[in-house]
């Protein structure tokens, strides 16, 4: 007698399937989600008549100068910010590391006991990578106006906080041997970094500071959406008058700028292994010039900095009432349902177009789709929500589009890396067999790629929930248009709030996102 034994996973998958069509039923409501805005009368021919003004960008001598002076402010403010945060999180991964632990070092113990300042560090460093970096640019212009010097600022605090956890976790996958050595001969905590640990460490630790650069370079090209300056300052005054051909130049210097980074980045990364002194040369010249550049705008911020502290004194104490409690709970909901909705349709987006981008129909699709991938990925979410705001209006339903684009532009790369690194016997196999191409990539393919395709789904939606909270700056729904509208406001108790709320939504999205892949895994 044939005994059938029970699927082991088949109640998690259950509870998975459920949770889904729970979660999914709502969030396309809160989310706003109404495709037929695309098709009402006036609505594409509106959108297609702005995007077919991009056409000839505008190339006056005028605006071409202005273009370059934006673009040389957005590397500048990358490079400072950058600076800020080496010296923002340096010191303070020294100081919290369990590396440098020489009870730890000594005794061999698993953890080291740990003096009160380092919970507390810690927890700070949390804070500030806890609010995104165009939320601090938003708090800065408030607090010193319109300039670079918010940016840079944001960008310090912001990625500060990453640099001092990410700092503190490579000293600690170090080998432990010299370190241990030197503690044990009464070396100091100095010592032992400078003699045992950074020797080690130095590579990696250029490696993920050259990245962190990449990184505010694009950071500090969408800060000026909230008047920050540079590139996103000038783009956002396009957008907003209308002028097709400026934003049409504007996104090719960005698209450039954004590509050149990448490659600039990587050819950084390894020349570190081979001439350090020079390298490190070339980074003390671009911040010495990016200091220059700034130089002027600091000043004019700074003589505002004595409005600081009562700018600050006035977020306290925090708005709990009620009804703004409520309005907080529904826009992390709507946060939540934008950035559900938005990745569900960047995740069939991206499973269509990762097919031709393979090349599995041929060399002719497979180009296509993987500059029509560049182009959607290229574009930030910011830029993609300004631009739905334009075409369907006001509210979530632009924020979700504007994720949905960008999100498939990411996925899409993704995916169509794992069916290239697929194997494809399989697939050969059963094509030759006489199954179809859509079965044989159904049954063949599929079972190789789809804990993978989940994995970075996942990911790209905890990513996203941080993004969704955010593109309410320039519109597009969520708790981020709260934000906007108290700051214009001047209801700085009831952003604390808000600000509270981003903080808790991002924390409960990594924890949950853990546990999804801890289960699937």
């Amino acid at each position: 007698m044939l005994v059938r034994e029970k699927d082991p996973a088949a109640r998690l998958r259950l509870t998975i399937t459920l949770i889904v069509i729970l979660l999914f039923a709502p969030a396309f409501q809160l989310s706003g989600f109404a495709p037929w805005k695309l098709w009402e009368s006036g609505t594409l021919s509106h959108l297609f008549v702005f995007l077919g003004s991009f056409f000839p960008p505008a190339h006056s001598a005028e605006f071409l100068q202005e273009m370059g002076l934006a673009t040389i402010q957005t590397l500048a403010v990358a490079t400072s910010g950058s600076l800020l945060a080496m010296l923002i999180g340096f010191p303070a991964a020294l100081f919290s590391t369990q590396a440098l632990s020489i009870p730890l070092l000594t005794a061999g113990r698993n953890r080291a006991a740990r003096w009160l300042g380092v919970p507390l560090l810690r927890s700070a460093l949390v804070l500030l990578r806890g609010v995104p970096e165009i939320v601090w640019a938003l708090l800065f212009v408030r607090a010193f106006g319109l300039g670079s010097t918010a940016a840079v600022l944001a960008l310090g605090l912001a990625y500060g906080g990453m640099l001092g956890k990410v700092y503190s976790e490579i000293l600690e996958s170090q080998p432990k041997e010299a370190a241990a050595a030197l503690a044990a001969s009464g070396a100091s905590r100095w010592q032992i970094f400078t003699h045992a640990l950074l020797p080690q460490a130095l590579p990696e630790l250029l490696s993920y500071s050259v990245y962190r650069w990449e990184c505010a370079i694009r950071a500090s090209a969408v800060m000026g959406f909230v008047g920050a300056g540079g590139l996103g300052q000038l783009l956002d005054t396009s957008i907003k008058m209308m002028n097709g051909g400026e934003v049409g130049s504007l996104l090719i210097v960005f698209l450039l700028l954004v590509t050149c980074t990448e490659a600039i980045s990587q050819a950084a990364r390894k020349a570190l292994a081979h001439n350090v002194d020079k390298m490190l040369l070339v980074a003390i010249t671009m911040v010495a010039f990016s200091c220059y550049w700034l130089w002027s705008d600091w000043q004019q911020a700074f003589s505002a900095s004595s409005q600081l502290f009562a700018y600050l004194y006035d977020f306290f104490p925090f708005d709990t009432s009620a009804s703004h409690l409520t309005l907080v709970a529904q826009g992390a909901l709507e946060t939540l349902a934008i950035s559900a909705v938005g990745t569900l349709l960047a995740l069939f987006g991206a499973a269509l177009l990762a097919l031709p981008a393979a090349g599995r129909w041929g060399q002719g699709p497979k180009t296509a789709a993987r500059l029509w991938l560049n182009l959607l990925r290229g574009v930030p979410d910011l830029l993609w929500a300004a631009i739905m705001v334009l075409a369907v209006g006001l509210g979530p339903f632009a924020g979700t589009l504007a994720l949905a684009l960008h999100t498939c532009g990411v996925l899409g790369r993704l995916f169509t890396e794992t069916l290239e690194n697929a194997d494809p016997q399989p697939f050969n196999a059963l094509v030759c067999s006489g199954s179809s191409s859509l079965n044989a990539f159904c049954y063949a393919l599929m079972p190789q790629v789809t804990a993978q395709w989940i994995a970075y789904t996942l990911y790209r939606w905890e990513n996203n929930i941080r993004m969704a909270t955010v593109l309410g700056l320039v519109g597009a729904g969520g708790l981020g248009q709260q934000l906007y509208f108290t700051l214009s406001l001047f209801q700085q108790q009831q952003a604390a709030t808000i600000i509270i709320a981003m903080l808790g939504l991002s924390w409960l999205v990594e924890q949950l996102s853990l546990f999804l892949r801890k289960r699937l895994g």
